[in-house]
C-alpha cells in the first residue's frame, strides 16, 4: 500500500517520550525544514536487503551480530575511531561464522546513535540540578548551565557526523579493509598482548588455511572480499527521524532514510505512545527492545502494530531481561510469540539488564553476567526448539576500563583508568572477543 508522505506526522498527535525541551520550537522548526531537505543517508534498497537478511534470522538460517557504541560522540568522528570499531565487530563476525558455521548479519550501532533515553529529566552535583545530558544530538555533556541546555542546530551535526561515519564504512567494508584475506591484519596491534587475540589469531590461521584450499581448486568468491555492512540506531528524538523520512520513487513507501534499521526503546515502547505510531508507518527493519515487564500480551499487541502483514524480517525483538531474570521472563513470550504463527527475530541484549554502579560512582558491568544472559537466552530457546536470532551488545574497539572480567580481567578498582564512556559501559575489544568465542560455542552445542 503506498503511504502519502504526510502521514509521517500522525504521531506527533500522541504523547511522545523522552523528548527534549527546546526553548525556541521556530529554531527546530527551521532545523527540520533544512533536514528535510538533505539527501538520504542509506537508500530503500538496502534496507530492503536487510529485512531480507533478517528474514533468514528469523528462519533459523542465520545469526545477528549488532554492535557499537552506547551513546556515538562527534568528537569521535575520525578515521582511527571508526576503524577500530568495525575492527571489532568483523574480527567477533569471522569468529562467529567459521566458529559456529553461521552466515553472521553484520550491523552496527552506528551513524546515528547519538542520543540516549534517560531515566531522569534532571542531575545534581554539588546542590546544582541542570538538564541531564542526552546525547551530542541534544546538548552537551559538561556539567554547565549552557551546554545542557538542549539546541536543534546538533541534529544538523548529528546528519553530518552519521554521513562521514558511513561514508567510511562503505569504504572500508568496499574497498578491500573487510576482504577475508584480511583477518590476520584485523589483529595485528593486538595478538601479542591479549589471550583473546592469541585465540583469534589461531582461528584466523584456520581461516587462511580454507581460502587457500579454496583457492587451489580454483575457488575464490566475490562474497570474500567485502562484507555487507548494516548502520542503526535507537529511534529516539522523532523530530530528526520524520524530517529523514522520504517517499521510496519505486514503491511508493515511506523509510527512514537516517538508517537501515531502527529501533524503539524500552523506556518508548509505549503502546499507545508516538514512536510506536512512527514505527508502524515506516518500511524499515524495526527492533524493538523487550525487559522483564513486558507481557506476552504486550508482545503480540507490537506484533500486530509493526507487522500487520506478518513479513518475516520485519520484526526484531531484542530481548533485554537481565541475568536473573532472562530464563524465567523470556519462556513465555517465545512461547505466545511463536504459538502466533508470528515469525520474528529473537535478538539478546546481554547489556543493559546488567548494569550497577560501583563503590567509585562508576556505572559498570560484569562480563559473567553479560554472559550469563546470553546463556540463558540459548537456554530457552534450546529449550522451546525456538531459533536463538543474535546478540546486541555495546562494544568499543578500544583497550577501555569500563566493564569488569573477561579473560583479560578488569576488576572495579581498574574502572578508573581508562573509562571514557559518555553514557553506558562498553565491552572493550578483548571481552567482545571473548563473548564471540563463547557464543559460537553456544550456538554449536
Amino acid at each position: 500500500m503506498n503511504a502519502d508522505s504526510s502521514s509521517i506526522e500522525s504521531w506527533r498527535d500522541l504523547p511522545a517520550a523522552q523528548q527534549p525541551e527546546y526553548p525556541d520550537p521556530a529554531a527546530l522548526r527551521a532545523v527540520t525544514e533544512e533536514l528535510a531537505g538533505y539527501p538520504p543517508l542509506v537508500f530503500a534498497g538496502e534496507c530492503d536487503q536487510l529485512r531480507d537478511r533478517i528474514a533468514e534470522v528469523a528462519q533459523g538460517r542465520a545469526f545477528v551480530l549488532q554492535g557499537g557504541d552506547c551513546a556515538e560522540a562527534f568528537d569521535q568522528v575520525g578515521a582511527d575511531q571508526i576503524r577500530a570499531k568495525l575492527k571489532t565487530l568483523l574480527q567477533m563476525s569471522a569468529v562467529l561464522t567459521y566458529a559456529a558455521a553461521v552466515p553472521v548479519v553484520k550491523i552496527g550501532r552506528i551513524a546515528g546513535q547519538y542520543s540516549k533515553p534517560r531515566s531522569k529529566p534532571t542531575e545534581t552535583r554539588d546542590g546544582v540540578t541542570l538538564p541531564t545530558y542526552r546525547g551530542d544530538s541534544v546538548n552537551g555533556a559538561e556539567f554547565s548551565e549552557e551546554a545542557r541546555v538542549p539546541d536543534p542546530r546538533r541534529l544538523l551535526r548529528m546528519y553530518n557526523s552519521s554521513a562521514a561515519t558511513l561514508n567510511l564504512v562503505r569504504g572500508f567494508t568496499t574497498g578491500g579493509y573487510a576482504d577475508l584475506h584480511q583477518v590476520h591484519s584485523w589483529n595485528q596491534d593486538f595478538v601479542r598482548n591479549s589471550a583473546a587475540g592469541q585465540r583469534y589469531e589461531a582461528l584466523a590461521r584456520e581461516i587462511d588455511n580454507a581460502l587457500n584450499f579454496m583457492k587451489a581448486c580454483g575457488a575464490e568468491p566475490a562474497e570474500f572480499q567485502s562484507v555487507e555492512f548494516y548502520a542503526s540506531h535507537e529511534a529516539l528524538l522523532l523530530d530528526y527521524e520524520a524530517a529523514l523520512t522520504r517517499t521510496d520513487s519505486r514503491s511508493g513507501r515511506l523509510y527512514d532514510v537516517s538508517g537501515h534499521m531502527v529501533w524503539i526503546g524500552e523506556r518508548t515502547r509505549q503502546l499507545d505512545g508516538a514512536h510506536l505510531e512512527f514505527a508502524s508507518r515506516i518500511e524499515n527493519p524495526i527492533g524493538v527492545k523487550l525487559g522483564p515487564t513486558t507481557t506476552p500480551e504486550d508482545a503480540l499487541t507490537l506484533i500486530d502494530r509493526l507487522d500487520p502483514d506478518r513479513r518475516p524480517g520485519r520484526l526484531t525483538f531484542i530481548t533485554r531481561m537481565g541475568a536473573d531474570k532472562i530464563r524465567d521472563r523470556l519462556p513465555a513470550l517465545v512461547e505466545k510469540v511463536t504459538s502466533s504463527g508470528a515469525q520474528v527475530a529473537w535478538i539478546c541484549d546481554p547489556m543493559h539488564g546488567n548494569t550497577f554502579e560501583a563503590a567509585s560512582g562508576h556505572k559498570t558491568r560484569r562480563f559473567d553476567d553479560v554472559l550469563d544472559e546470553v546463556k540463558g537466552f540459548f537456554e530457552v530457546h534450546k529449550a522451546l526448539g525456538t531459533h536463538p536470532g543474535g546478540i546486541h551488545v555495546e562494544l568499543t574497539g578500544d583497550d577501555v576500563t569500563e566493564c569488569v572480567g573477561g579473560g583479560d580481567e578488569i576488576f572495579v578498582d581498574d574502572l578508573h583508568q581508562r573509562y571514557e564512556t559518555a553514557c553506558d559501559p562498553r565491552l572493550n575489544r578483548s571481552q567482545s572477543l571473548d563473548l564471540a568465542f563463547l557464543v559460537a560455542e553456544m550456538y554449536r552445542s
